[in-house]
């Protein structure tokens, strides 16, 4: 998942089309997303009663957001606990963003394809209509490159132009890796216990110009450092 654009993005020119990898290159792709499956499914995530009784009141389309660095088992917790609503991620149209959009294919997730710097009206708008359309969409708010745990305005901006609420994802590791990235990418160790958190917001009751600060306050409380 990568950051929405900010709602100010006006492009000089048109945003060029999305690349796209095939052949060999989406072999491999589909690979590594496979294992990712075999690797995610031996997780075990724990669901606190309360956030198990959110998300069965949920009965329409949400914007799930999570920090960068807690992304790997997103896929996993759409396909055990939002079934019926396939979960949509903003992704480069680069050829960066091609290979990933294969990952994503192979592992349940589908690609909405766009930029948080060029082409970003154009994006904002396909996150939007995907969640009128009654799919789940995903938001990391400090991706694709940081500041680590600085919340950008798309998530609020998207959401509210949807008409849809909010899902906060907190999620604590007892065991896993960190990896020497930007933001300290978690794995967590396969057959580990992952600990998930959920806080619903309103999108109607966040104003735009504060909201961002609002979701990255409550983040930052549901996802403590080691």
């Amino acid at each position: 998942m990568s950051a929405a654009p900010p709602a100010s993005a006006r492009p000089s020119t048109a945003a060029p089309p999305a690349q796209m990898i095939h052949g060999w290159k989406r072999a491999l792709a589909g690979l590594a997303g496979r294992l990712m499956q075999v690797w995610t499914r031996t997780l075990r995530i724990t669901l606190s009663d309360d956030s198990r009784q959110l998300l069965a009141g949920l009965d329409g389309p949400c914007l799930f957001v999570l920090w960068h660095n807690r992304l790997f088992a997103a896929a996993e917790i759409s396909r055990r606990f939002r079934p019926e609503r396939p979960l949509h991620c903003l992704v480069s149209s680069s050829k960066d963003g091609a290979w990933l959009t294969a990952f994503f294919n192979s592992v349940g997730l589908r690609a909405v394809r766009g930029s948080s710097s060029r082409g970003g009206r154009e994006a904002v708008s396909a996150l939007v209509a995907v969640l009128r359309a009654g799919h789940d969409a995903g938001i990391t708010p400090d991706g694709p490159r940081g500041p680590l745990y600085v919340c950008k305005p798309g998530a609020v901006v998207v959401a509210r132009r949807a008409a849809v609420p909010i899902l906060l994802i907190g999620m604590t590791y007892e065991a896993a890796w960190r990896l020497r990235s930007w933001d300290k990418f978690y794995l967590p160790r396969p057959f580990s216990r992952v600990h998930l958190r959920l806080r619903e917001f309103s999108s109607a009751a966040l104003r735009e110009e504060h909201g961002a600060a609002t979701l990255e306050t409550a983040l930052r409380a549901m996802n403590p450092e080691d």
